[in-house]
């Protein structure tokens, strides 16, 4: 079987600066629009946030099961490209300020953002199947992954630092409709490349492979596959600690340190890091093995939100510094995340007779996304309980409860990811699927 050239997978790999002008922008900003522009209680808007997310993780797992049902069917490119439009247009309704008030503005809000989830699912999960259909050879598959991650950086950075001003460039506002404003620009964008790497996509000759029986076969397959359960385990333990994390980044800059243009530079900073750690990650994970990696890296998150718990980071550079050390951590584990996962695939064929391919990443979306709501509703009913209320002074006690909930849920949450990655029966080369007794031959 040929494999694809270093340009072609590139391309692919492409499309993720589309997905992440989307996901960023809803990962970074869509809370605090909700909460400091349209001005929403924080506890309803983190309770609506986790419902849109949890929405959002059955229709991934839904478009999962679809893409393995029609796996010898589906154009996956053309699918990208048709979806990339109506991908574009729901992001803009997420952000278009309310025509109404009240329950049905509540209404309009939780609408808009799950028509969104449900078409980022539609076109999001196929896109990622595609990353396994892509090559036969695992390193093809690391490479592609961190190129993704390198994408999903640049787009990160976009969208730190353009959301705000250009939104107010093209829109005159400060309030809500700069966000919307930054919206239309970005959906423009993201759909725009969508349709060019949907209209270029070609598979990497990789063989074809049965449908599962039924979907239930197809999920006690993914049960009785150890690598996957224990990566997934991991995986959910430190998508909570690093999004409780990342969420809080423009409240604590507004609220605790008074400087909210510093929080839109720390979340650029952040991901400019991001760019630099990827090649150096990818490096080290080839010579220690990615299970390795991923202990080290959450050892250091460990080791720094520990120090940040007892000492308080009174300076905007300070916290700038530690966030940007955070971030390098968080790309350590998620290319660990997205290089093994593949890789799961051909363990559990191994072990179970079965290939599973779109309900793995189905699943794991799903188990991403509900990972995401836990965390959000962390945040929002922490600061609640604090007594948190947007665009006013906090008091002391609130500001001293905020700060402990961001510095303690993270750290238990990534111990706990150490222990699920301490589980993985995938080896320290973790890009090789090791023999299981009993496993079809």
């Amino acid at each position: 079987m040929h494999r694809l050239s270093r340009p072609r997978l590139a391309l692919f790999a492409f499309g993720d600066f589309a997905f992440n002008l989307f996901w960023q922008s809803i990962m970074l900003y869509l809370l605090f629009y909700y909460t400091d522009a349209l001005e929403l209680p924080i506890a309803l808007a983190a309770t609506t946030y986790m419902v849109a997310s949890v929405w959002d993780g059955v229709a991934n797992f839904a478009a999962g099961v679809l893409v393995d049902r029609g796996h010898d069917r589906i154009r996956y490119g053309a699918l990208i490209a048709a979806g990339a439009i109506p991908l574009g247009l729901t992001f803009v309704l997420t952000y278009m300020p309310p025509a109404v008030t009240g329950a049905w503005a509540i209404g309009w809000v939780l609408g808009a953002h799950l028509l969104f989830r449900t078409a980022y699912a539609g076109v999001n999960v196929p896109f990622l199947a595609m990353s396994a259909r892509i090559s036969p050879d695992p390193g093809d598959r690391a490479f592609v992954a961190g190129l993704r991650m390198m994408f999903g950086t640049a787009a990160a950075v976009t969208v730190a630092l353009c959301t705000i001003p250009v939104g107010r460039l093209l829109s005159g506002s400060n309030g809500a409709e700069a966000y919307f404003g930054a919206a239309i620009l970005f959906a423009a964008v993201g759909a725009l490349i969508l349709v060019i790497v949907g209209v270029t996509y070609r598979d990497g000759a990789v063989a074809q492979r049965p449908s599962p029986a039924n979907l239930l076969a197809a999920l006690a397959s993914l049960a009785a596959n150890k690598a996957f359960v224990a990566l997934n385990a991991a995986m959910m333990a430190m998508i909570v600690a690093i999004t409780v994390l990342g969420k809080s980044v423009l409240y604590y800059f507004k609220y605790l340190l008074n400087n909210p243009e510093a929080g839109q530079l720390a979340l650029a900073e952040m991901g400019l890091v991001s760019g630099i750690a990827i090649p150096l990650w990818m490096l080290v994970g080839r010579r220690i093995g990615l299970r390795a990696l991923w202990l080290i890296s959450a050892g250091l998150g460990i080791a720094g939100l520990a120090l940040f718990a007892a000492i308080p980071f009174g300076g905007v550079r300070t916290m700038q510094v530690f966030l940007v050390g955070m971030q390098v951590v968080s790309v350590g584990l998620n290319f660990v995340f997205w290089a093994m996962l593949p890789n799961t695939i051909e363990y559990g064929e191994r072990a179970t007779g079965l290939h599973v391919e779109g309900t793995v990443f189905g699943v794991a979306a799903l188990l991403q996304r509900i990972a995401i709501g836990i965390a959000t509703v962390i945040l929002g009913w922490g600061f609640a309980s604090a007594g948190y209320v947007p665009n006013v002074q906090q008091s002391a006690e609130t500001l001293a409860s905020m700060r402990m909930t961001v510095a303690i849920a993270p750290l238990l949450f990534l111990a706990l990811s150490c222990v699920a990655m301490l589980l993985n029966p995938l080896g320290s080369r973790s890009s090789q699927v090791p023999e299981v007794a009993g496993s079809a031959a």
